[in-house]
């Protein structure tokens, strides 16, 4: 049971980043910015959505620019806390490094 809420919280946070990829591509400046600031060409980006790493930097992305992020919440309905959750779930737990 608790690996089937975690599966479904994983799939919402995924949902959560391509609607930020979705939003992006009517964004132009701002997709072109995040495409450049990554590396990833346009080409790839189909592929690069099945890359956890990939949907944790557009929600990472979105999380470094206030009013980048409130545009997005605004304009999709998704609270601010919701892309803050979903970015964490991507990213998984940190790293422990023995000192």
């Amino acid at each position: 049971m608790n690996r089937q809420k975690d599966t479904s919280r994983l799939q919402e946070a995924e949902a959560t980043a391509i609607a930020v990829l979705g939003w992006l591509a009517g964004e132009p400046e701002l997709l072109s910015r995040f495409l450049a600031l990554t590396g990833v060409l346009p080409s790839d980006v189909r592929t690069a959505v099945d890359d956890p790493g990939f949907l944790a930097g557009l929600l990472d992305f979105l999380m470094g620019h206030e009013p980048t992020l409130l545009a997005f919440c605004a304009a999709s309905g998704t609270t601010p806390e919701t892309v803050v959750q979903a970015h964490g779930l991507l990213m998984g737990p940190p790293a422990i490094h023995d000192g």
